[in-house]
């Protein structure tokens, strides 16, 4: 078993059940020192990939799952990972995540060491406004205070076409 720090549309607790079905959620808790952007150049009409970035003062929401290692290869390619042949299903390209250990801070287990999945892609993509919408929708579900559900909200996105 090994501890996932889940953000973006991962935050919602049905995605999980479906894409890590015997990996129960831990808690909830901060990357602090992480900022949420996106990818730039994946080409794509949806918006760029959420990913997340060393920023000092940021911090981005998390939910920590307990990942079974049979659901691990599962996730993996869902989010990607190249050495899992995982590609972007809305483009139909191959994504180039990679797993990175983080910190996480939780109020009721203190520090927790856990992987993130980061985009190896420049920043400064823009996502689209549904994007936009399910990640502030799945960061709800999840628990993420009001004020970081307003904030993913306000994000400059794609333009909307007519």
């Amino acid at each position: 078993m090994s501890t996932y720090a889940a953000y973006g549309t991962n935050l919602d607790p049905a995605q999980m059940a479906r894409r890590a079905p015997r990996s129960p959620l831990l808690t909830t808790g901060w990357l602090e020192g992480w900022r949420l952007t996106f990818g730039e150049g994946l080409p794509s009409s949806a918006g760029a990939l959420a990913t997340v970035v060393e920023d000092s003062g940021q911090r981005v929401f998390v939910a920590l799952y307990d990942v079974m290692e049979w659901d691990e290869p599962h996730l993996d390619s869902w989010e990607g990972v190249v050495d899992r042949g995982g590609f972007d299903p809305r483009s139909g390209t191959a994504c180039a995540y990679r797993k990175v250990t983080v910190r996480a801070t939780t109020t009721d287990l203190g520090p927790v060491t856990a992987w993130a999945y980061v985009l190896d892609a420049y920043e400064g993509g823009l996502p689209s406004a549904i994007q936009l919408g399910q990640l502030a929708a799945a960061a709800e579900k999840a628990g993420a205070p009001g004020s970081y559900v307003s904030d993913l909200l306000a994000r400059e996105c794609l333009p909307t076409e007519m």
